[in-house]
């Protein structure tokens, strides 16, 4: 195993399953992009699919909801996280396909 993805897979196991301000299961969900209630939910996939569109309304909404900024900032790091590491493995999957020898 690459040092890379020893050091991937600490910090995936270090933001899901360490000590944080928000839930073990709100940080999966970010990082899965899917299965939190809203505003939350729309704040994620924005920060899973078109980062540059986040706007401080956008966070307005999920303070609203009652999330500290602790976990808010949480949640958004597990989103974009979660996002990188799935962008990550459709790029190794691609290049093992394309440099598979038949």
């Amino acid at each position: 195993m690459s040092d890379f993805t020893r050091a991937r897979i600490a910090l995936e196991k270090r933001i899901l399953e360490g000590p944080g301000e928000a839930s073990p299961a709100d940080r999966r969900a970010a990082f899965n992009d899917s299965g939190l209630e809203e505003p939350l939910g729309t704040l994620v996939d924005k920060v899973s699919r078109n980062a540059f569109s986040v706007t401080d309304s956008d966070f307005a909404h999920a303070m609203a909801s009652g999330a500290s900024e602790d976990q808010l900032f949480e949640i958004v790091v597990c989103a974009a996280v979660g996002q990188a590491s799935r962008q990550y493995a459709a790029a190794a999957a691609a290049l093992e396909a394309a440099t598979r020898k038949e």
